[in-house]
Protein backbone atom coordinates (compact mmCIF):
# COMPACT_ATOMS: atom_id res chain seq x y z
CA UNK A 1 0.00 0.00 0.00
CA UNK A 2 1.75 3.26 -1.15
CA UNK A 3 1.73 6.43 1.32
CA UNK A 4 -1.51 8.42 -0.25
CA UNK A 5 -3.62 4.96 -0.19
CA UNK A 6 -2.40 5.10 3.85
CA UNK A 7 -3.42 8.17 4.35
CA UNK A 8 -6.53 7.92 2.46
CA UNK A 9 -7.49 4.72 4.92
CA UNK A 10 -6.89 7.30 7.77
CA UNK A 11 -8.94 9.75 6.39
CA UNK A 12 -11.57 7.48 6.15
CA UNK A 13 -11.51 6.43 9.54
CA UNK A 14 -11.77 9.69 10.98
CA UNK A 15 -14.81 10.30 9.31
CA UNK A 16 -16.29 7.02 10.74
CA UNK A 17 -14.76 7.35 14.30
CA UNK A 18 -14.67 11.26 14.69
CA UNK A 19 -17.63 12.53 11.92
CA UNK A 20 -19.87 9.89 12.45
CA UNK A 21 -19.89 9.32 8.66
CA UNK A 22 -19.49 6.65 6.03
CA UNK A 23 -16.89 7.76 3.61
CA UNK A 24 -17.73 7.87 -0.34
CA UNK A 25 -14.12 6.23 -0.64
CA UNK A 26 -14.03 7.35 -4.63
CA UNK A 27 -14.67 10.75 -3.94
CA UNK A 28 -12.64 11.05 -0.29
CA UNK A 29 -9.99 9.37 -3.41
CA UNK A 30 -10.51 12.23 -5.35
CA UNK A 31 -10.74 15.12 -2.78
CA UNK A 32 -7.22 13.80 -1.71
CA UNK A 33 -5.74 14.30 -4.87
CA UNK A 34 -7.52 17.28 -5.20
CA UNK A 35 -5.33 18.38 -2.36
CA UNK A 36 -1.92 17.70 -3.72
CA UNK A 37 1.32 17.42 -2.25
CA UNK A 38 -0.17 19.44 0.89
CA UNK A 39 -1.24 15.93 2.39
CA UNK A 40 2.28 14.98 3.05
CA UNK A 41 3.47 17.85 4.63
CA UNK A 42 2.61 17.73 8.45
CA UNK A 43 1.77 21.22 8.98
CA UNK A 44 -0.21 21.69 5.35
CA UNK A 45 -1.97 18.41 6.16
CA UNK A 46 -4.48 19.82 8.35
CA UNK A 47 -6.56 22.62 9.27
CA UNK A 48 -6.02 24.89 12.43
CA UNK A 49 -9.93 25.07 13.35
CA UNK A 50 -9.44 28.35 15.65
CA UNK A 51 -7.20 30.03 13.28
CA UNK A 52 -9.64 32.79 11.61
CA UNK A 53 -6.62 33.09 8.60
CA UNK A 54 -6.91 29.93 7.65
CA UNK A 55 -10.13 29.43 7.91
CA UNK A 56 -10.07 32.15 5.62
CA UNK A 57 -7.92 30.37 3.75
CA UNK A 58 -10.14 27.28 3.31
CA UNK A 59 -12.84 29.34 2.18
CA UNK A 60 -11.48 31.56 -0.75
CA UNK A 61 -8.70 28.78 -2.18
CA UNK A 62 -11.25 26.21 -1.98
CA UNK A 63 -14.91 26.77 -1.61
CA UNK A 64 -14.57 29.84 -4.08
CA UNK A 65 -12.01 28.83 -6.46
CA UNK A 66 -12.06 25.18 -6.35
CA UNK A 67 -16.10 24.60 -5.85
CA UNK A 68 -16.72 27.79 -7.72
CA UNK A 69 -18.60 29.01 -4.60
CA UNK A 70 -20.02 32.34 -4.49
CA UNK A 71 -18.92 34.37 -1.23
CA UNK A 72 -21.28 34.45 1.46
CA UNK A 73 -21.27 34.36 5.32
CA UNK A 74 -23.18 30.61 4.44
CA UNK A 75 -19.36 29.41 3.51
CA UNK A 76 -18.13 30.11 7.11
CA UNK A 77 -21.19 28.45 8.60
CA UNK A 78 -20.30 25.52 6.46
CA UNK A 79 -16.50 25.62 7.66
CA UNK A 80 -17.52 26.24 11.61
CA UNK A 81 -20.23 22.99 10.90
CA UNK A 82 -17.76 21.43 9.88
CA UNK A 83 -15.01 22.01 12.39
CA UNK A 84 -17.93 21.20 15.14
CA UNK A 85 -18.44 17.84 13.30
CA UNK A 86 -15.02 17.12 13.39
CA UNK A 87 -14.86 18.05 17.05
CA UNK A 88 -13.08 21.46 17.98
CA UNK A 89 -11.51 19.80 20.66
CA UNK A 90 -9.70 17.12 17.87
CA UNK A 91 -5.86 18.66 17.19
CA UNK A 92 -5.38 16.91 13.97
CA UNK A 93 -7.94 18.00 11.52
CA UNK A 94 -7.38 16.88 8.17
CA UNK A 95 -7.32 19.06 5.15
CA UNK A 96 -8.66 16.24 2.90
CA UNK A 97 -11.54 15.24 5.36
CA UNK A 98 -12.44 18.83 5.94
CA UNK A 99 -12.67 19.20 2.06
CA UNK A 100 -14.39 16.02 1.91
CA UNK A 101 -16.90 17.07 4.35
CA UNK A 102 -17.68 20.25 2.57
CA UNK A 103 -17.82 19.04 -0.51
CA UNK A 104 -20.46 16.92 0.48
CA UNK A 105 -21.78 19.63 2.48
CA UNK A 106 -22.51 21.65 -0.94
CA UNK A 107 -23.25 18.86 -2.67
CA UNK A 108 -20.25 19.67 -5.33
CA UNK A 109 -19.29 16.18 -5.75
CA UNK A 110 -19.67 17.14 -9.83
CA UNK A 111 -16.53 19.04 -8.79
CA UNK A 112 -14.49 15.62 -8.53
CA UNK A 113 -16.26 13.68 -11.10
Amino acid sequence: MGKRDELIAKYADDLKSKCGMTPDMGLLTKVTIGCGPSIYNADASTVAGSDKSELETVKNNFLVKKLGLADSPALMEAIDSVIETYGRSERSKYRAVVYYMLVKHFGKESVFA
